[in-house]
């Protein structure tokens, strides 16, 4: 072709296109619609990752605004001035997280978020069960680290067994009391709802013939193992998960306030049930995470919650795990 009627081309295309943006400015330039309203809502669903090779899905079942500094044990003062400097404050908003483990052979869920029983900002975690590519008649066993509402209450609606094909597996100890009407009638008002939450989700899996308590630290499925960790309840218990050479410890409630219990892992909550022996357990699993560095998988620090421990002196550092898309 020649060059001169190649470059003529060329001019003539440019000629177009300048006079195409020329005319679609002068759209712009003119009169637009209202600006778009804000949707002021998050959608943080569920993260996977991989444990060699087990698939871990954190399932999200919402939020909960907790009044922190009149729930832990130190001064509200020093609370508000130690979330002051992560730029938070009380009430706080806290995660509830699930966790889900795919085996291969068996799909493990590990504690089963609110349900209907803490209100509107929870209970989301069917839903985003089906949004990570689940169904709840998938699950083969369902694994509580303990029976509080925001573990336990999504195992019914209606009064119906929402998993049906699910084993509920919890600690003996953490049964006898949580499921003990003699235990709710001596406890005092503002507890009874927890006992009552604990009966009204359990029980359907009692009855049919699907609920399977077991005794401290022992193999649970093929990879999955108990390690009681007793104190924020009577039956409190961290799970190991395991697979070729690595290890993901779900620690449940053994922290709530991230900016305030790491920098002094002393400090307890008020929902706990024996105080002295949840800081202990708090110390003994934090020390198993950082001697073997096992990531952790905490219920309530902020969504995902997963992480790894280090420790810093008598505080510890945690050091989220890093977002990644690349799942082998």
């Amino acid at each position: 072709m020649n060059p001169r009627s190649l470059s003529t081309r060329f001019l003539r295309h440019t000629t177009f296109a300048l006079a195409l943006g020329t005319l679609g400015a002068a759209f712009i330039s003119g009169p637009v619609s209202a600006a778009a309203p804000m949707v002021k809502t998050q959608a943080p669903g569920f993260y996977r990752t991989m444990l060699g090779d087990f698939e871990i899905t954190v399932i999200s079942d919402g939020t909960l605004d907790l009044p922190v500094d009149k729930l832990l044990s130190e001064p509200a003062a020093q609370t508000n001035a130690t979330l002051k400097k992560s730029f938070l404050g009380s009430p706080l908003e806290v995660s509830v997280n699930a966790f889900l483990v795919n085996t291969g052979s068996r799909l493990v869920l590990v504690d089963t978020g609110a349900g209907t029983l803490l209100g509107p900002t929870s209970g989301k975690l069917v839903a985003n069960l089906r949004a990570a590519g689940y169904l709840p008649e998938q699950v083969d066993d369902i694994l509580l680290t303990h029976m509080h509402p925001d573990h336990e209450g999504g195992l019914i609606a209606n009064g119906q067994r929402v998993f049906p094909n699910a084993v509920v597996h919890a600690d003996k100890h953490e049964a006898a009391y949580w499921l003990s009407k003699a235990n709710m009638d001596k406890a005092p008002a503002d507890s009874k709802g927890f006992f009552q939450g604990a009966m009204a989700s359990v029980q359907p899996y009692v009855d049919a013939g699907k609920f399977q308590p077991f005794n401290g630290d022992t193999d649970i499925v093929p990879g999955v193992r108990s390690i009681a960790n007793p104190g924020h309840t009577p039956g409190h218990t961290t799970y190991l998960v395991e697979s070729k050479g690595h290890d993901l410890l779900l620690i449940g409630d053994s922290i709530h306030v991230g900016s305030v219990q790491f920098n002094n892992p002393s400090v307890t909550i008020a929902f706990d049930t024996n105080a002295k022996d949840a800081a202990n357990s708090r110390a003994k699993v934090f020390t198993i995470a950082d001697h073997d560095g096992a990531l952790v998988g905490a219920a309530h620090l902020s969504f995902p919650g997963l992480g790894h421990l280090t420790a810093e002196g008598k505080a510890w550092r945690w050091i989220p795990a890093n977002y990644t898309t690349h799942l082998p």
